[in-house]
């Protein structure tokens, strides 16, 4: 079944106002990174290191493939903000872990994160929404 002309500019216009908004938390981080003297890519593997993980659950959380996570990560490790220490319970793996440094990196990124933040005109409820709107979006089959 064909779409309608308003369909079609409708769906264009959300389009528009979601990258439109990607654009903004892009500019957003990549700001504060750099306050942090932080590259986008390290200040996105910081915030997504929420405790012990892999290399590969760590490139998931930052939507890139595994070999560029360990370009982060090595830079990180270089900069004695992160560990790279045997997994408990599988042999071939490693656990990506923070140092008490990479810690209190974070917890100043994420501080910077929060301020002005491109959501923070919408209330908690609002924010779970549109979450939960998103993922429904880009987990359609």
């Amino acid at each position: 079944m064909a779409r309608s002309e308003p369909q079609v500019a409708a769906e264009r216009e959300l389009c528009g106002l979601v990258n439109g908004l990607a654009n903004q938390i892009s500019a957003h981080i990549r700001v504060r990174a750099a306050k942090l003297g932080l590259t986008v890519a390290q200040a996105t593997a910081l915030r997504e290191l929420t405790g012990p993980m892999t290399m590969s659950e760590l490139a998931e959380r930052m939507s890139c493939e595994p070999s560029n996570a360990t370009v982060v990560v090595d830079k990180l490790e270089n900069q004695g903000l992160l560990e790279r220490r045997p997994h408990p319970t599988d042999r071939r793996a490693k656990q990506l872990i923070l140092t008490s440094g990479g810690n209190e990196l974070r917890e100043r990124l994420l501080t910077l994160l929060r301020q002005e933040s491109p959501l923070a005109g919408l209330t908690q409820q609002e924010q779970n929404e549109l979450h939960d709107l998103l993922e429904r979006a880009v987990t359609q089959d």
